[in-house]
């Protein structure tokens, strides 16, 4: 009495591999903008936090001179460095410069003013903030 062979074929077999191999290569680029795009909100949210210090230390001083940013953590430290610039007594310039994996992101460097003016620097994409 033969027995009858269970198995896949070596046809059914690529085709499956075929299959995977699609939807991964559709799904990772997706995956990646994703991620991309969770570090930008992280790096947005530090800058309207940091904008908020200064708001504050104006409130008390009169003045945005003479302070010190608080500084950023988790994802948006890892991915971006934060400057204050163009300090004076009646403005300031805060802005996010991409770095690491980063550093390609199409929306290029976010920057926040006294004024309140959010924008994207460097960037390809237009302006990227919500």
């Amino acid at each position: 009495m033969m027995r009858k062979q269970q198995g896949f074929t070596l046809i059914e077999l690529l085709i499956v591999i075929a299959i995977i191999g699609l939807l991964a290569a559709i799904a990772y680029p997706s995956y990646v903008e994703h991620v991309r795009s969770a570090r930008r909100t992280a790096a947005m949210s530090c800058l309207m936090e940091q904008t908020h210090f200064m708001e504050r230390f104006y409130s008390a001083n009169m003045s945005y001179a003479g302070a010190a940013l608080p500084a950023c953590e988790g994802v948006a430290a890892q991915f971006y460095n934060f400057n204050l610039g163009n300090q004076t007594a009646s403005t300031y310039t805060l802005t996010a410069t991409r770095r690491g994996d980063q550093a390609g992101d199409a929306c290029g460097d976010f920057r926040v003013t006294h004024l309140g003016v959010r924008d994207n620097i460097n960037g390809t994409r237009g302006n990227c903030w919500r």
